[in-house]
């Protein structure tokens, strides 16, 4: 295996072009932290803006072993051995966990306290109300300090919680994300480019038929639908500037999906990709993510900046692959823990997006509502 990493700020995109220029026809894997927002935005980082968790701004590599599973079928890519002696290896390795010594499970902590929180959604509707922005994801962060997990075990209960479809155990030296993602960034398969933004939350009734019912009110709140909107006309915009005229087009509007913890609200817009367009040029139009940011983006990133109280690092960035093909597939890290095994530094973080109609003290359950799965995997 082998790859790069680099600091946004030191023409991080211009290295990760390279990279991939260099590999085209392989597999290649990585990650896309949050900070990026300083090159493909304009919008500076603060100072001393450097996450704990340890992940690098952006990584990439390729892997000695790609193992493909689907239904009732394995594929295994390798440059260095052919697939059939991979798989008996595989075979005569245990598929069961370790069971590690009971420990008492990490306490996180809010960064900002709840009082801290609702007076700051309270400036952000002024700054809605007065026209600096339509919309803003805003995020807190709960975190624990000489933690000591089983980043493997944890992360399959947090899979069992809450089984996902973008979902990614990842690991860069001593960082680890455990990730149960629902959402997806950017997928490009052939010409065509999607994005599948969710916004409007809602938590699991007790019975099917109260499920029903808060589906219902889910899909028809004027609240969620109005920030679901206004995400899918930023995403419009965005593949507008990637794409053929006239061929960005909301696929889904308002789709209502059920996960184990909650109901999302989630759209999906697609467009034909302008031909010869570089997954660099993509990201310049399209990171970071509307659903993680808000409109007008540039505003926003000013303001996240200004209110959030700490780093994001990896959380709202992306974790994906590229196929040898060229097509690739990409996430949005949310619902995730990060974890540094060297310091034992834990974290995760929670958001949602803040409109004028947002109920301080309601976007604040609806963060408890998002992290039950984390909380429930560490106990």
């Amino acid at each position: 295996m082998y790859g790069f990493s680099a600091t946004a700020g030191n023409n991080a995109l211009q290295q990760v072009q390279q990279f991939l220029d260099n590999h085209k026809g392989r597999w290649i894997f990585g990650h896309l932290g949050y900070d990026l927002y300083t090159e493909t935005s304009g919008v500076a980082t603060q100072q001393g803006n450097a996450a704990a968790t340890g992940f690098a701004d952006i990584s990439f590599f390729v892997p000695q072993y790609v193992v493909i599973l689907k239904a009732q079928e394995v594929t295994i890519h390798s440059a260095k051995a052919d697939g059939e002696r991979v798989w008996q290896t595989i075979q005569l390795e245990s598929a069961l966990l370790v069971e590690e010594p009971a420990t008492a499970p990490p306490q996180l902590t809010p960064r900002t306290s709840k009082e801290q929180y609702l007076e700051d959604v309270t400036h952000l509707r002024t700054h809605i109300g007065r026209g600096d922005c339509y919309e803003i994801n805003y995020c807190q962060e709960f975190f624990a300090e000489n933690a000591s997990i089983q980043p493997l075990t944890t992360y399959h209960r947090l899979s069992a919680l809450s089984p996902n479809p973008f979902s990614a155990f990842y690991r860069r030296q001593h960082s680890y994300l455990l990730c149960a993602s629902p959402e997806r960034f950017l997928l490009k398969k052939g010409n065509k480019i999607y994005s599948q933004p969710i916004k409007g939350t809602a938590p699991r009734g007790p019975t099917l038929l109260d499920d029903d019912t808060i589906k219902a009110t889910l899909q028809a709140s004027p609240k969620e639908r109005s920030e679901n909107v206004m995400v899918v006309d930023l995403v419009r915009n965005d593949l507008s500037r990637i794409c053929r005229r006239g061929t960005v087009q909301v696929d889904e509007l308002f789709g209502i999906y059920t996960y184990p913890q909650v109901h999302q609200m989630i759209s999906t817009i697609s467009g034909e990709l302008e031909e010869g367009k570089s997954f660099t040029e993509i990201l310049r139009a399209t990171f970071p993510m509307g659903s993680m940011t808000g409109a007008p983006k540039h505003r926003v990133l000013q303001l996240i900046n200004q209110y959030e109280h700490s780093p994001r690092g990896l959380f709202s960035g992306s974790v994906g692959y590229f196929a040898p093909n060229g097509d690739f597939d990409f996430n949005v890290v949310i619902r995730s823990l990060q974890y540094h095994a060297g310091s034992g530094y834990l974290s995760y973080h929670v958001g949602g997006g803040i409109t004028w109609y947002s109920s301080p003290e309601q976007e604040y359950e609806e963060c408890l509502v998002k992290a039950m799965a984390m909380r429930k995997a560490l106990e």
